[in-house]
C-alpha cells in the first residue's frame, strides 16, 4: 500500500475509465437486489479490466457479489470470498485480458466499514480500486468516484493511518459500446428536440456540476480554515494548479495612466474584450438559429393549412358536380317518362285512322271494278 508522497500523488494523477456495460450492470444489480427494500442498502460487486499500474485504469466489465451488511452496525456484514474466486476463474476462461483490478458499490458515499472490505480484496490485487456508483444521481454530472486506499502520514509524527484518496474517473465507452448506448437512448430521446437544444441543455448540465463541483471546494477550504480538517498539501497543490490556469479576466482600468501603473491592465483588458466578442458570438448565433428554426416552423404550420384548405376546396368542388351529375341524371329519367306516355295515344289514333282509310279504300275499289 502506498505509503509516501510521491506514491499518493501517483495514485491521485491516475487516470480511471469506466465503460457504461458497468453502470448498466450496477444499475440492474440495485434495481433487483434492494431497490424496494431499504434506502440505506447498498450493492457491491468487483471490476474487472486492465491497470498497467502507471497512468491509466480501465474498467471493462464487473460481476456483481452476495453482499449483506447490518444496518445498526456498519462493522458487521458478510462477503462471499469463495464466489468471488469462483466467478473470476471463469471470466479468465472468457477474457483472459481482464483481471480484477477492484470492487465498486452503490455508495452514494464512503462508508466506515470501506477500508476493511478493500482489505480483502488485497487478496486478489495488490492495490485494488474502489469505485462508487451513485444509481440514483440527484444532480447532474459523472456518476462515479474513484478511490485507492493509502497510508495517511500525519504532521505531528503519530502512528499512520489508512485512508481513501480520490482519483479523476471519466465515462468512455469504445465503438461498439458506442453504438449499443446510442441504440439505448434513442427510446428515451426526444425526437423533436432539435440538436442545438440537446447542446445547450448539455452545457447547463455541465455548469451545473461544474458550480456543485466549486461548492465543494468551497466547502474544504473553510473546514481546514476553520480547522475541522488536516491540511492536505496535495488538495492544495492541485487547487493551485486549478487557479493557475484561469485566465487573468480582471477588466482594469483604461487610460494611459492606468496602463503605465499596471502594464498587465491593457492585456487583461483586452482578454476580457475578446471573451466577451466571442461570447457575444456565439449568443448570437443561437438566436439566429431559434430565429431561423421558428421561422421555418410557421412556415411548415401555413403550407399546411393552405394544403388542408385545397383538399377542403376540391372535396367540396366534387361533392357538387356529383350533387349536380345526379340531378341531370334524375331530371332525364323523368324527361324520358313523360314523353312515352304522351306518344301511346297519339299512335292508337293513328292507327285507327289508318284503317278507316284503308276500308274506304278497299271500298272504292271494289266500286270501280
Amino acid at each position: 500500500m502506498p505509503s509516501t508522497t510521491a506514491e499518493t500523488l501517483s495514485l491521485v494523477t491516475r487516470n480511471v475509465s469506466v465503460a457504461p456495460l458497468v453502470l448498466l450492470s450496477t444499475v440492474d444489480h440495485f434495481n433487483r437486489t434492494v431497490a424496494f427494500k431499504s434506502k440505506n442498502k447498498r450493492v457491491v460487486g468487483v471490476l474487472l479490466g486492465q491497470n498497467d499500474g502507471k497512468s491509466n485504469v480501465r474498467v471493462s466489465n464487473s460481476f456483481a457479489v452476495p453482499f449483506e451488511e447490518d444496518d445498526k452496525d456498519p462493522s458487521v456484514w458478510y462477503l462471499d470470498h469463495n464466489y468471488i474466486e469462483s466467478m473470476n476463474e471463469m471470466f479468465k476462461k472468457i477474457n483472459a485480458r481482464e483481471k480484477l483490478i477492484g470492487w465498486y458499490h452503490s455508495g452514494p458515499k464512503l462508508r466506515s466499514s470501506d477500508l476493511e472490505i478493500n482489505e480483502l480484496f488485497k487478496r486478489y490485487t495488490p492495490n485494488p480500486l474502489l469505485v462508487i456508483i451513485d444509481v440514483q444521481p440527484k444532480e447532474s454530472g459523472v456518476p462515479t468516484d474513484a478511490y485507492f486506499a493509502v497510508e495517511e502520514i500525519k504532521d505531528d509524527g503519530t502512528t499512520t493511518a489508512k485512508t481513501f484518496v480520490h482519483t479523476p474517473s471519466i465515462i468512455e465507452a469504445e465503438e461498439a459500446e458506442e453504438i449499443g448506448v446510442e441504440h439505448l437512448l434513442r427510446d428515451i430521446r426526444d425526437v423533436a428536440v432539435g440538436t442545438l437544444s440537446t447542446r445547450v441543455t448539455n452545457q447547463l448540465q455541465s455548469l451545473q456540476g461544474l458550480h456543485h463541483r466549486l461548492g465543494d471546494i468551497q466547502t474544504y477550504l473553510q473546514k481546514v480554515l476553520d480547522g475541522k480538517l488536516p491540511v492536505n498539501h496535495a488538495i492544495l497543490g492541485n487547487l493551485q494548479d486549478v487557479f493557475n490556469l484561469l485566465p487573468n479576466l480582471s477588466t482594469g482600468v483604461p487610460g494611459a495612466a492606468a496602463a503605465s501603473a499596471d502594464p498587465t491592465a491593457t492585456g487583461a483588458s483586452d482578454l476580457a474584450h475578446a471573451m466577451s466578442v466571442k461570447t457575444n458570438d456565439q449568443l448570437m448565433a443561437i438566436y439566429l438559429s431559434s430565429l431561423i428554426r421558428a421561422i421555418t416552423a410557421f412556415h411548415d404550420l401555413i403550407e399546411n393549412k393552405i394544403q388542408n384548405r385545397q383538399q377542403q376546396e376540391e372535396k367540396d368542388a366534387a361533392k357538387k358536380e356529383a350533387e349536380a351529375t345526379a340531378a341531370a341524371a334524375a331530371a332525364g329519367k323523368s324527361g324520358a317518362a313523360g314523353s312515352g306516355e304522351s306518344g301511346g295515344p297519339n299512335g292508337a289514333a293513328a292507327s285507327g285512322s289508318d284503317k278507316k282509310d284503308d276500308k274506304s279504300n278497299g271500298v272504292n275499289g271494289d266500286e270501280k271494278k
